[in-house]
């Protein structure tokens, strides 16, 4: 699988291009004082009298400020950017762990129980399925602030991040769990599970030696999936004003401000942009190289879906 994957071009690249993604991220503290420059100070020289846009070419592009400055404030463009990739990916990381050991252990319990237990989580992922994810946000965001707050969770910023993480979670675990119980519909009848049953295994042991690494292929390549969603979802909520607040910078956040200015400005528009492109292509396309890497090394089981009809 490893060999497949070193000989396909757009994996290797995509990999790189998430790795640099991450890495940047995470030293942006470093990086940003090493070259002088904060996302949050303003530079009112760097601006026009008339208008308050950047002077210069390309929204102000000079050094240190490398991807230029924002209009009317003249907060650096590039520091801002490695910021907003902290917060957005924190988020993202963060309910997609979530997302995935919910999903894992719900998918499990149902695909191996079976009975009544499985139709009750069946059933509860329907009604959870049932509910759109944009709307629930924008209904629960404000109250779960004031309920995290009210549990010691800090208001403002962390209160509305673990609200975000929650919401995504929450509402994203049922996609997984009904992949993972058709998988777990489709393990439970292999020969080598069926030994260990007859040996008398407990169901846990089963679970954890012959079930768990089978659905491992099919874990990696959905948490490469949701991954670019929740990065996606949360520069929507940001973009609507529901994600962390100002002056905070997130992805979404920069996008909602450079949309003003976009005629007059359109690299201010370009930059945040350009970052959530490739960052969710190149989890997409990943995706897509680790499933055929898996199914080409015959790792990759036929799905099932609820009924546990092959699809």
């Amino acid at each position: 699988m490893l060999a497949r994957l070193r000989a396909d071009k757009v994996a290797v690249v995509c990999s790189v291009a998430i790795a640099t993604i991450v890495l940047v991220a995470a030293g942006a503290p470093a990086l940003t004082r090493a070259m002088g420059v904060n996302p949050y100070d303003f530079h009112p020289e760097l601006l026009s009298d008339d208008g308050g846009l950047p002077l210069g070419r390309l929204g102000g592009v000079a050094w240190p400020h490398i991807l230029g400055v924002e209009p009317l404030t003249g907060r650096d463009l590039f520091a801002r950017l490695l910021f907003g990739a902290r917060t957005s990916l924190l988020i993202a990381l963060t309910a997609t762990a979530a997302t995935v050991v919910l999903g894992v252990l719900a998918g499990v319990v149902a695909g191996y129980s079976t009975g009544w237990l499985d139709s009750v989580l069946g059933r509860f992922m329907d009604i959870v399925l049932a509910f759109p994810l944009l709307l629930a946000v924008i209904a629960l965001a404000p109250v779960l602030d004031q309920r995290l707050a009210a549990l010691g969770v800090p208001a403002g910023n962390p209160s509305r991040v673990v609200g975000l993480i929650l919401v995504l979670s929450v509402f994203g675990w049922p996609y997984l769990a009904r992949i993972i119980r058709g998988q777990v519909l489709s393990l439970r009848e292999r020969d080598y599970v069926l030994a260990a049953r007859s040996m008398g295994a407990r169901p846990a042991r089963i679970l954890r030696k012959e079930v768990l690494p089978g659905l491992t292929p099919v874990i990696v390549i959905y948490a490469t999936i949701i991954m670019p969603s929740y990065i996606a979802a949360e520069a929507a909520l940001a973009y609507l004003g529901i994600s962390v607040q100002p002056p905070t910078p997130t992805w979404g956040a920069m996008l909602d401000d450079s949309v003003t200015y976009f005629t007059v400005d359109p690299f201010y528009f370009f930059v945040p942009m350009a970052a959530l492109m490739v960052s969710v292509l190149s989890f997409n396309l990943l995706g897509d190289s680790l499933r055929d890497a898996l199914q080409g090394h015959g790792a990759l089981a036929v799905p099932h879906d609820t009924e546990g009809e092959p699809q």
